[in-house]
């Protein structure tokens, strides 16, 4: 304590109390004295440590993958900067800059206490602590580096001005896509300088700092909105901006992609990301891995990826610019990355492996694994008919690709030709849920930001829970994570979490970061070895690998209601090296070849897959997979679903029927007013099967129409969801506006999912049956007559293509959008309800529906079947509608409908 130091307590105090306080005024003079000596033994560097090129390697250790190191940087002076914008980045990162001293005390004493007791690095840091540390240290996460950076701020406080500090701060922070400081900031997010960057745009610069990678609004643009919100909040309370900007205010427009040079380009480029997202999570700032001249084991194999790039680049030469793949290898031993491909663009683009796509059939080995664990051997029985109903489908039947059969049909024959009813069965039997579980265990992660995944979303039937289509592959997963669910199987049941580093340490060798490999067995491995037994048979029937034993799983996700493809894919291992590969678009839509083939899983990807594991196992010992198991019990209780008149015997697969195969074109001969005359004909002599329908056919192209029985009235069932859609489309038209976010997700589930509940709430908002006809008036439907229950609303096959009319029209009263938007919504849900008036539609041609049904009790129980839709291609676009009752049961009622369209169809000739 100094000479002439007294420390007195008050004597009323109690001795003890007064004693205590005599310690801790000794203890604080003596930590004072400590921090000012240690700070004055602080010397700040005369200038910045200069950037020093970090290198990566591939698993070798000595062959270089990359070398990370030039910058784009241009410093600019603070009055360059606008006020509203260096506000943006104190509301950020330190409101109180321009009031304290250099450090935080409570922010630096929290960090000290989170480093000591719980071992955990932790920030709090001042802008000056934060420039400090980028200028003059590593990134080394502990209490001596936290202790320095402070002494170092309270240093720099000393030589620089408040603005001085600030605007070497502003020129050294790093925002991600390969931006040091905010001009150059500025011109890759924005395309401008940083002088003309408004407060907005400024306010998402400032939110970047926290996580350059997640910050980024083209990698997570929730994450990043919220941050940015809540910037614009904190400025509010400053007084920086108005009360109610943050909440008005519309998130600034921001480039894709860098607008600036990419310093690694190619497939490496995205390696390098994902390494840099890696070392964040390990303590390595991107400002250290940039400049801090670090060496970087990577678990990339050179040949593999080579066999990778060259796999793809040869499958994508000369094939249409929209076409997008991806590849990601995994060893299953370790979890390291071997190969790696998420497009070819280089760094700060888009990875297509870490976008998340609906997985289709190669999630069919995890309702198997899933059954296996419940005593369900692979060789069990079950129903492959096509098409089959099921009963969480509301009455959607679900059919097989090409509509193939086998009626009894053991599950590895059902997953060797892709069926999609055994699966379905399978999963509805053991649960979604159960396949969820087993899913997660496998490696898929539980959520991608904040959604949960493998669950619907909002707009579809029912969201946060996981239904049957678990089971085609129906919730999108990453490539990246299906390689790891895959590695999972190929690793007997283990799983390692898969990583791109093993080790990281600076140019003096101090090693910073060693990957440490951890496995869990998550699954059994007589489970593993049957499923890889069962994909080696997909193999066999698909293509051998060149040179190894291997296990593969094909699946290709249907782009709407045509016969093409959204997303390609194929999954699986040799012994020691599990890959996935994806093709698809960069936005959902169809792939197909130059040559305008359909692009499916069994083509494209999996002649990827089969030359990428032949080359980069070249030269290595091909061990034979894992035997059989055979575990589990052989059931067959789902073959009682079965009719009784099947003849075909056990694992016999063969093609049921096909598109427009009821249709026979033969019949459409003569004049049009003979074909009319035919058709009436049939259409009389099928009235003996079928008592009570109506048809009505338009065909755009000539203006020819047809109509039986058109103007007769019939319960509309759920073909009135698309005038509901259309009458709330006309309201927000007249209110000059678009449908909020829950009027769209409830039009969605009242389309795609034909929602009853959904489609209750839109014709409650629109007023009931009064506001319903006047839209219908509106329409040219004037037959039709809305009730107080909707689906009891009566209508006309005439009315009915009248409105699919309006669909299509250019003066109808609903706009351009609004009618893409209903006839989007009826393509999409005829992906999972090919029925009805589709009957009569060709291969490769679109059809756009809905269908409704309808078991009126007041009649005996017997059903009401409606379809309504438009089937257009090359040289085809008719509306069509058919509305029938009376039938038995609702299979019989869609046997009938399907019947009268493909008559149209026959007879017509459209």
């Amino acid at each position: 304590m100094p000479r002439g130091v007294r420390i007195v307590a008050p004597r009323w105090l109690p001795r003890w109390l007064r004693r205590t306080v005599a310690v801790l005024a000794v203890l604080m003079t003596a930590l004072v004295a400590v921090a000012s000596g240690y700070v004055a033994s602080v010397d700040l560097p005369p200038d910045p440590v200069p950037p020093q090129a970090s290198v990566l390697y591939y698993r070798d250790g000595h062959t270089v993958l990359a070398r990370i190191g030039l910058t784009d940087r241009t410093d600019v002076t603070l009055d360059r900067v606008p006020e509203p914008v260096r506000r943006a980045f104190l509301a950020a990162e330190d409101r109180d800059f321009y009031g304290h001293a250099g450090i935080s005390v409570r922010g630096l004493a929290r960090a000290l206490w989170t480093n000591v007791v719980h071992d955990d690095g932790q920030g709090a840091s001042t802008i000056t602590q934060q420039y400090a540390r980028n200028a003059y240290l590593t990134q080394e996460r502990t209490a001596g580096r936290k202790a320095r950076e402070a002494a170092l701020a309270l240093k720099a406080e000393n030589r620089w001005t408040k603005d001085e500090i600030l605007e070497r701060y502003l020129n050294t922070i790093y925002f991600g896509r390969n931006a040091d400081g905010i001009e150059a900031a500025a011109r890759a997010y924005f395309g401008t300088g940083a002088e003309h960057l408004t407060v907005f745009q400024g306010a998402v610069l400032a939110a970047i700092i926290k996580d350059p990678t997640r910050g980024d609004p083209a990698v997570d643009r929730e994450w990043a909105q919220d941050r940015w919100r809540w910037i614009l909040r904190a400025m509010a309370e400053q007084g920086w901006l108005p009360a109610d900007t943050a909440e008005q205010a519309t998130y600034p427009a921001v480039a894709a992609e860098s607008l600036t040079a990419n310093a690694v380009s190619g497939p490496t480029g995205l390696i390098v990301d994902r390494v840099e997202d890696e070392l964040m999570r390990a303590g390595v700032t991107p400002q250290q891995f940039r400049t801090g001249g670090l060496q970087v084991t990577t678990t990339i194999d050179a040949d593999a990826q080579t066999a990778a790039t060259e796999s793809i680049g040869k499958a994508l030469r000369g094939q249409p610019g929209e076409l997008r793949a991806a590849l990601v290898a995994v060893d299953p031993d370790d979890g390291g990355v071997r190969a790696y491909y998420g497009g070819d663009r280089g760094r700060g683009f888009f990875d297509d492996a870490l976008a998340a796509r609906p997985p289709a059939s190669t999630f069919k080995p995890v309702v198997l694994a899933a059954a296996e664990e419940r005593g369900i051997s692979y060789q069990s029985m079950y129903n492959g008919s096509s098409p089959r109903l099921f009963g969480d489908r509301g009455g959607a039947p679900l059919y097989n690709q090409k509509n193939l059969q086998c009626p009894i049909c053991p599950l590895d024959t059902a997953m060797v030709h892709s069926l999609n009813t055994p699966f379905y069965a399978l999963a509805e039997q053991i649960g979604p849920d159960t396949v969820r579980g087993v899913a997660h265990r496998l490696g898929v992660p539980v959520r991608y930001g904040r959604q949960r995944t493998l669950v619907d979303v909002a707009g579809e039937p029912s969201p946060g829970r996981t239904r049957s289509d678990i089971a085609l592959g129906r919730y999108p997963v990453a490539p990246a994570d299906m390689a790891t669910l895959y590695a999972t199987l190929a690793g007997g049941g283990r799983r390692t979490e898969r990583h791109f580093v093993v080790s990281v340490s600076t140019a003096t060798q101090a090693v910073l970061h060693r990957h440490d490999v951890r496995s869990e067995k998550v699954l059994s491995p007589d489970v593993a070895a049957d499923v890889g037994a069962v994909l080696a048979k997909v193999v066999e029937r698909d293509g051998r690998v060149p040179g190894v034993h291997a296990a593969a799983k094909t699946g290709s996700q249907q782009w709407a209601d045509t016969t093409d493809s959204s997303d390609a894919w194929t999954a699986g291992w040799a012994p020691g090296l599990a890959a996935v590969t994806w093709v698809g678009r960069d936005k959902p839509g169809p792939i197909r070849q130059k040559n305008g083939r359909t692009i499916n899983g069994d083509g494209m990807p999996y002649g990827i897959w089969r030359s990428f594991l032949s080359n980069a196992l070249r030269g290595r010992p091909a061990p034979a997979l894992a035997p059989a198991a055979d575990v589990g019990r052989r059931e067959g209780a789902d073959l009682k679903t079965l009719d009784t008149t099947i003849s075909k015997g056990p694992g016999v697969v063969f093609p049921g029927p096909q598109p427009g195969e009821l249709v026979d074109r033969s019949k459409a001969t003569g004049s049009w007013p003979q074909r009319r005359q035919q058709l009436t004909r049939a259409l009389d002599d099928y009235t003996a099967t079928v008592p009570d329908f109506a048809v009505s056919v338009v065909d755009r192209r000539t203006g020819r129409t047809f109509d039986y029985h058109g103007d007769k009235p019939f319960e509309a069932a759920s073909v009135i969801k698309v005038e509901l859609l259309a009458a709330l489309l006309l309201r927000a038209q007249d209110e000059n506006r678009t449908l909020s976010g829950a009027e769209r997700s409830r039009a969605e589930r009242m389309i795609r999912a034909s929602d009853n509940a959904a489609a209750t709430r839109i014709y409650d908002d629109l007023g009931g049956p009064g506001a319903l006809r006047d839209a219908c008036h509106r329409l040219g439907l004037d037959d039709t007559d809305p009730a107080t229950r909707f689906g009891l609303s009566t209508t006309t096959a005439a009315d009915q293509t009248r409105m699919l009319l309006a669909l299509t029209a250019a003066g109808s009263p609903l706009t351009r959008a609004s009618r893409e938007l209903i006839l989007g919504l009826m393509a999409s849900v005829n992906a999972d309800q090919n029925w009805g008036v589709s009957a009569a539609a060709f291969e490769g041609e679109r059809t756009s529906l809905k269908n409704g049904w309808l078991s009126r009790s007041t009649e005996g129980g017997r059903w009401i079947v409606t379809s309504t839709g438009r089937v257009s291609g090359d040289d085809t676009d008719v509306a069509v509608s058919v509305l029938s009752r009376g039938h038995p049961d609702q299979q019989a009622g869609i046997g009938a409908v399907e019947h009268i369209a493909a008559l149209t169809r026959s007879y017509l000739g459209w």
